[in-house]
């Protein structure tokens, strides 16, 4: 139960909205004043900025009011200096001059006293600061949102960072948190999004999250859980957690030498190509995503680095979230049905994941996602973005049901962040021009009959079967260097010949023998997708499942039309 949110041993570690509100419910002083001192900030931030306008100086003060916002935040504390964490991210919103700002927020914030950090570590730890570390550094590398790090060396040899939490933290967001809430219970409804009732659940998401990441054994165990998930993976690098000398408010962990990736010049001379590097962050955010579901919501650059050997390393792991397995599946067709252009699919689509409630009617949607994201997908991949995709996706919540679930609030948080990100190294880069391949490479190379299943309502249609959609979708695969068409080959055609590929032999047969009659020109196209991966033992297989479903008509068709294979 909540106690005392003024106090840090008086609240509960995890977030409790219901018991927040009844604390501050019968203490009005304390947000109050809050809630003034919020307004009167940023009442005067704004006025300055009309001011300049109507004196004509908006160029001249570009730079002060670029460092008074930045200053502002950070006086306002973590939850506003999260804000501006995310704001740093898009250059594509923020211009330059508040961008350079912005982005000193990551790690440029000013630390807290030393003493209480060490006292903070004496008494996490239960053992002096020599005891525990062979050197420490006598100020911070580094100071962030929630807490500040050092670097030390342990008596058995190994760098490391000690990660330290700022003192009385919990109370800090639980008031602001508070305050958010109401805010988002009261005005809500007049947002521009159509967001209304879902708006405190998003607070609440928020909340949570936030109260996890300050948990510092929660996120020990999630960066373990994140390099399992990646430990087969060369490109990522996941630092190493040291449990002795780890707490809830203080975490020691391996240190990482690299670079942030907002330093493009240092990862240039270092010999780093800043492509791959977008590539790789993207490509890893797809995996945690529709592979492991277990992803990074708070991907900045304040948390990733490129490393001296071309690698991307992750370093905080305080915010963090879970998908649920037909999730995972339906985003990815969700993409590829956005990118085949097929709208209905993809309002369908939307109903599984959240955004429209089962009784909508979709039909008159329909045009509508036509409408709004024909022009945005264009005539190729490369034209698409995510930003204009979500810019876009927010106009139809002005006429449309549409709602934003709380769990995927994160998520597209933290595809705008990686997109951002991404853009501040390569100004023409498309994310899509990346995800896709993979996405497609994904469903195509399904392990799981649920991917499986997603693939075949990707690439059937009113029950006929889409010779375009794999054509294009084998294209575009092949357009990564990591795939191999081979392998993925040979698992759709053990796929096929199971008994599990009933359902797809007998879709293709139709496909292939409409009227009874087999359609040379569709069978030339199947041969040329699979002829260079078949082994004669699998063809043979193929071959006689395929003869057992075919009338007898199809197989008198069959003979002339194979020899013009050979």
């Amino acid at each position: 139960m909540l106690s005392d949110p003024s106090s840090e041993n008086g609240i509960i570690r995890r977030y409790d909205a219901e018991a927040i509100a009844k604390y501050y419910r019968i203490r009005p002083w304390l947000y109050i004043w809050r809630t003034l001192t919020v307004v009167w900030v940023f009442g005067t931030f704004f006025f300055s900025l009309l001011w300049d306008k109507w004196t004509n100086r908006t160029e001249k003060n570009k730079q002060k009011r670029a460092s008074q916002l930045r200053q502002l935040l950070t006086h306002l504390g973590p939850t506003f200096i999260k804000v501006g964490q995310a704001l740093s991210t898009r250059p594509d919103l923020i211009r330059k001059d508040f961008l350079d700002e912005l982005i000193k927020l990551q790690d440029q914030l000013p630390p807290f006293d030393n003493q209480i950090a060490f006292a903070i570590i004496e008494s996490e730890l239960d053992c002096s600061v020599d005891e525990a570390y062979r050197e420490i550094s006598p100020h911070p590398v580094a100071a962030a949102s929630l807490g500040q790090v050092y670097r030390a060396v342990l008596h058995t040899g190994e760098e490391v960072a000690v990660k330290v939490q700022r003192p009385n933290l919990r109370p800090m967001l639980a008031l602001d948190l508070f305050l958010m809430r109401c805010a988002a219970q009261r005005f809500g409804r007049w947002l521009p999004l159509n967001l209304g009732h879902d708006l405190t659940l998003i607070v609440d998401e928020f909340g949570a999250k936030l109260f996890e990441e300050i948990d510092y054994v929660n996120e020990g165990h999630s960066a373990e859980k994140f390099a399992a998930n990646f430990r087969n993976d060369p490109e990522v690098k996941v630092p190493a957690i040291y449990w002795q000398y780890s707490s809830h408010r203080v975490l020691t962990l391996e240190w990482i030498n690299g670079y942030k990736l907002t330093d493009t010049e240092k990862i240039r001379s270092a010999g780093i190509d800043p492509n791959e590097i977008v590539k790789i962050g993207v490509t890893s955010g797809l995996r945690q995503l529709l592979e492991h579901g277990f992803f990074h919501a708070d991907p900045h650059p304040g948390n990733l680095f490129a490393t001296p050997d071309g690698r991307m390393a992750y370093i905080d792991f305080g915010m963090m979230d879970q998908l649920e397995e037909e999730a995972k599946e339906t985003i990815a067709s969700a993409v590829v049905q956005l990118i085949n252009q097929d709208y209905e699919a993809l309002a369908e689509d939307f109903v599984k994941l959240g955004f429209l409630t089962p009784d909508t009617d979709i039909k008159p949607i329909i045009p509508a996602l036509e409408k709004v994201w024909g022009n945005a997908i264009g005539q190729s991949v490369g034209n698409f973005n995510f930003k204009t995709i979500t810019d876009e996706f927010s106009e139809l919540m002005y006429d449309y049901p549409f709602r934003v679930p709380a769990k995927f609030a994160l998520i597209i948080r933290s595809l705008i962040t990686q997109e951002g990100l991404a853009l501040s190294l390569d100004p023409n880069f498309k994310i899509v021009e990346v995800a896709y391949p993979y996405v497609a490479r994904r469903l195509l190379t399904g392990e799981s009959p649920q991917l499986r299943r997603r693939l075949l309502e990707v690439l059937f249609k009113d029950g006929k079967f889409q010779w375009q959609r794999l054509e294009n979708m084998i294209a575009i695969a092949r357009s990564d260097k990591k795939f191999d068409l081979l392998p993925t080959a040979q698992l759709g055609l053990q796929y096929l010949i199971s008994d599990e590929g009933r359902y797809l032999r007998r879709q293709l047969l139709l496909a292939l023998t409409e009227d009874d009659r087999l359609h040379t020109e569709e069978v030339q196209r199947l041969w040329v997708l699979i002829k260079d991966e078949l082994n004669p033992q699998q063809l043979w297989q193929a071959a006689l499942n395929t003869f057992r479903e075919l009338s007898v008509a199809g197989v008198a068709a069959l003979v002339p039309t194979v020899s013009t294979l050979r």
